[in-house]
């Protein structure tokens, strides 16, 4: 085979395992089903309010920076957990940082839907 087709199907498997990634996310971890639940309601609330293009990119990006955080947090944990299975102070200390990184993400994304909605109800 020459490269060519050893890249394209070096990018097929990439895409397979992020899909799998993907999938036991969305159906194994209860923080990013929680945050997909909050998703697709916010997702709702823009249908029914009709709110702007340039509200839904701030919307959609909110939706995308929690789920990527959480996503990254949860794999932090996992592989810390693997790491050292038991309390370690240390440990601790980096899932709490990863954690306050999602937190970040999830303050964020309430300030965008309060600029968005809280207007509309005034």
């Amino acid at each position: 085979m020459n490269t060519e087709s050893n890249f394209l199907i070096n990018r097929i498997k990439a895409v397979k395992y992020a899909a799998k990634g993907f999938w036991i996310l969305i159906t194994s971890e209860k923080s990013i089903i929680a945050q997909v639940i909050i998703g697709i309601i916010m997702t709702t609330m823009g249908f029914i309010m009709h709110i702007s293009a340039t509200e839904w990119m701030f919307q959609i990006f909110a939706i995308g920076l929690v789920l990527v955080a959480e996503s990254l947090n949860t794999a932090i944990e996992k592989m810390a957990d693997f790491i050292h299975p038991e309390y370690h102070e240390r440990i601790g200390f980096i899932k709490d940082i990863s954690a306050g990184a999602a937190f970040f993400a999830a303050i964020f994304a309430v300030i965008i839907g309060l600029i968005i909605y809280v207007p509309k109800f005034i």
